[in-house]
């Protein structure tokens, strides 16, 4: 596909009224469909007010056929742009997925940070409609509870860095339309047709299937990703108040006086401030010692995570290691 030297002004792009009330901001740019869409939209609303931050991973050898489509791109636009360059190779025993994205966040934050004085600190992402349907079908898949079936907010911070995503509620073809229709090219990522990732599997045998048979499953999955939201939220408030009650480290007396399903929520709390995460089965092997733990001799010590959470006296303890 060709493209214009500089994209219509009458594109049909969706609507961005979500990023209004930013400052000068900058948008994550893969130099794929999605993230083009969102620089063209973005850089024709507000001319001069976004930048561009590029992640170049080096996994693949179109990495730099995604680079120069992004310095060409942010050089019609006048939009200004960083590329940030990483090692996203995965450790034994870690998703490449998600070791990708892990390192993509830390770069994106180092990049607002070293640039333009470090006075960005809102940075907007091209996710939509089917992403967002298929992180809950992963979640569903995994088993997830309510954190990760929550999905992708559209508002969240991390690493000093607050994302939006505008376009959560936007299936993923009408992006491409407003694309073509602009005249604006994007790079496609061989990795997308590849079946291999689960992802990718979804996208391609899943969605349709499920197109046909509920016509509208991005917004009404959209809404059960945001009650199950929603109730993460509640249980966050609960789990907060009732660590306020059982302490930090927690009382083993004070939890046994809450229900299971309270205890199981403070848990998960506290393990998350100790830099911990327990699996179901072990938080499920904790609560068992902790209602067992009703003589002074009564030793507990389970794995959780890459620590051990272990009896200390009246109290528990978290030891990472």
């Amino acid at each position: 596909m060709a493209a214009s030297p500089t994209p219509k002004l009458n594109a049909d792009f969706p609507s961005l009224d979500a990023l209004q009330h930013l400052g000068p901001f900058s948008v994550a740019l893969s130099g794929g469909a999605d993230s083009t869409a969102l620089l063209v939209a973005c850089a024709t609303r507000w001319p001069g007010k976004v930048h561009a931050v590029h992640v170049h991973h080096g996994l693949q050898t179109a990495a730099d056929d995604f680079e120069a489509h992004c310095v060409a791109l942010c050089e019609r636009l006048y939009v200004p742009l960083v590329v940030q360059r990483v090692n996203a190779a995965h450790a034994v025993g870690e998703s490449p997925e998600d070791a990708a994205r892990q390192a993509r966040y830390r770069a994106l934050a180092e990049a607002l940070q070293n640039n333009w004085g470090g006075h960005i600190k809102d940075m907007a992402l091209a996710q939509h409609a089917d992403d967002q349907v298929e992180t809950l079908l992963l979640a569903l898949s995994r088993g997830a509870g309510l954190p990760g079936l929550a999905c992708m907010p559209a508002v969240a911070e991390r690493h000093g860095v607050t994302y939006h995503r505008p376009w959560l509620d936007v299936p993923g073809a009408a992006l491409r339309d407003a694309l073509r229709a602009s005249g604006q090219a994007w790079v496609e990522d061989p990795t997308n047709e590849d079946t291999r990732y689960t992802r990718n599997r979804i996208r391609a045998e899943l969605l349709p299937v499920i197109e046909q048979a509920f016509p509208s499953f991005r917004q009404t999955f959209a809404r059960s990703a945001s009650h199950a939201a929603q109730a993460q939220t509640l249980l966050q408030e609960v789990a907060e108040q009732d660590l306020q009650i059982v302490g930090n480290p927690p009382a083993i007396k004070a939890l046994q006086q809450l229900s299971e399903a309270r205890q199981s929520n403070v848990l998960r709390l506290w393990l998350a401030l100790e830099h911990s995460q327990a699996s179901a089965a072990q938080l499920q092997a904790l609560l068992v010692q902790v209602k067992a733990c009703t003589t002074r001799g009564h030793n507990i010590d389970i794995k959780v995570g890459r620590g051990f959470v272990r009896r200390d006296g009246a109290v528990l303890r978290c030891y990472n290691l």
